[in-house]
């Protein structure tokens, strides 16, 4: 387990006998703080860390990473100091250890760690389908090893060295989504993990206003394989489905392994039949083996998460009955919640977050339920240069699909008038500017006939909406 000695071998190259404290896991927030835990009081522009150390030793830390003094009132190891004690020292729990950065200091003791662990890491990246494809992979491994992934989204330069603290020496497979945002950053975060294993989900417009064109943001995303060691030990995944995802083969040492719905990749599947909310089914095909299979996962777009997660398990060693058991799994399904209204309208709750991607999903499923089907669409954000492309493209969409089509945000206004030019009628159209009108719409309109998709940024708060719903009798 990690202790007070690999902290200050990590942060000063020495390894002192008198370190010996445990550290249970590391946060970032008081609240998460357990006994025995590290707290790291990260600095920031609304909130600091340092305001909230004595919550976190009320609550069990035994140790906190502060970057400026405290006035005293916890004693200190001070790690800023070229020299430290040769003599055994007895440190009253709790204490604070003083660095020169926190975040520096955190990123630093979880790339020291990393490395002395004999563990297999599978990378993940794209910009849809993260999450469930981690989500997926990780039930895939369990099946065999013990396998640890980072929870919710702590994907980031903060989130992905708390997972890594995590790890324990019992550990064989660590499953870690990466996030994007700027150049540089998934390279970054390689550095950290070392991945063995990189999957690319696809490559999409969500956070163009900060990342740039899609060809920027693929060569963002293809950090990845290229942080990844040549074969055999290292393995690109990648979806031979996306043009830019298929060209990243040419810019890894590892070895490729194309997934997709082409006959070209190595793993592909085809005759997939969406069964609405009962999950998906699908002919899986890999060399001369051929599978039908059925797993619990909404939208036929779900196909490919499907297949990533197989890919992982092929490469990894496991047979085909533990491939099929961890898909089967039935525990993967973050986003997207169906809940019925206390009228009996069926609502898709997919509010977590919107991209033109995503949400083109999110229509292709309402598409095959039964009922009169319901949009409701809010502003779709960060989306830069393809703003306009976007909404437009899920408007024409939305004219194929719904009977009727709420739009919440100016944004939004976008994807109305793009449905109404592709064909659906003006009094199928509704643009509302806040979700207190679209509660209130929603609430006179919706009948138990209704099945009704939700979907929007995370800004936009669409979720408030469905709980209104719910409540609502």
């Amino acid at each position: 387990m990690l202790t007070l000695a690999d902290v200050i071998e990590a942060l000063k190259g020495i390894r002192p006998a008198w370190a010996y404290q445990v550290i249970t896991e590391a946060v970032v927030d008081s609240r998460q703080a357990i006994p025995g835990c590290l707290f790291v009081a990260l600095p920031g522009d609304r909130v600091d860390g340092h305001e909230f150390v004595d919550q976190a030793f009320e609550r069990g830390a035994q140790m906190a990473f502060v970057q400026r003094d405290l006035s005293g009132r916890f004693p200190v190891l001070d790690l800023r100091k070229d020299q430290l004690p040769e003599q055994p020292v007895t440190l009253v729990e709790p204490f604070c250890v003083w660095v020169d950065d926190c975040l520096a200091a955190l990123q630093q003791v979880a790339r020291f760690w990393r490395r002395k662990l004999a563990i297999r890491v599978v990378g993940i990246t794209g910009s849809v389908g993260k999450s469930t494809t981690k989500e997926l992979i990780a039930e895939v491994l369990s099946q065999r090893y013990r396998t640890l992934k980072n929870p919710g989204n702590l994907n980031n330069e903060i989130g992905l060295p708390l997972t890594l603290l995590s790890l324990g020496e019992g550990h064989e497979r660590a499953v870690l989504e990466m996030g994007f945002y700027v150049p540089g950053e998934i390279s970054f975060l390689c550095d950290l993990a070392l991945p063995h294993v990189g999957v690319i989900t696809n490559i999409g417009t969500v956070h163009a206003e900060r990342a740039g064109t899609q060809e920027e943001i693929a060569r963002g995303k293809a950090e990845l394989v290229q942080a990844l060691p040549p074969a055999p030990e290292g393995v690109a995944i990648l979806n031979y489905d996306d043009p830019l995802v298929r060209e990243m083969a040419g810019k890894t040492r590892a070895r490729v392994f194309f997934y997709g719905l082409a006959s070209q990749a190595d793993l592909w599947a085809d005759n997939v039949e969406g069964l609405g909310l009962d999950g998906i089914r699908f002919r899986l095909h890999y060399g001369h083996e051929v599978l039908h299979l059925r797993v619990p996962l909404i939208g036929r777009h779900s196909v490919h998460t499907a297949l990533r997660a197989t890919a992982v398990g092929l490469v990894e060693g496991l047979t085909w009955q533990e491939i099929v058991n961890g898909l089967q799994s039935g525990h993967t399904q973050l986003r997207l919640v169906a809940v019925r209204t206390q009228l009996g309208a069926l609502v898709l709750d997919d509010t977590y977050n919107a991209s033109p991607e995503s949400t083109l999903a999110a229509l292709n499923l309402l598409s095959e339920l039964e009922g009169r089907k319901v949009a409701v669409l809010g502003d779709m954000l960060e989306l830069g240069i393809y703003e306009r492309e976007g909404h437009e493209m899920v408007g024409l969409r939305a004219a194929q699909v719904v009977e009727l089509l709420v739009t919440v945000g100016e944004r939004g206004r976008m994807i109305a008038a793009a449905s109404r030019q592709a064909g659906l009628p003006a009094s199928a159209v509704t643009e509302l500017t806040d979700i207190l009108q679209a509660i209130a719409f929603l609430q006179a309109t919706l009948s138990s006939q209704d099945v009704v998709l939700v979907k929007g940024s995370h800004g936009m708060h669409m979720d408030r909406i469905v709980a209104a719903l719910e409540a609502h009798s």
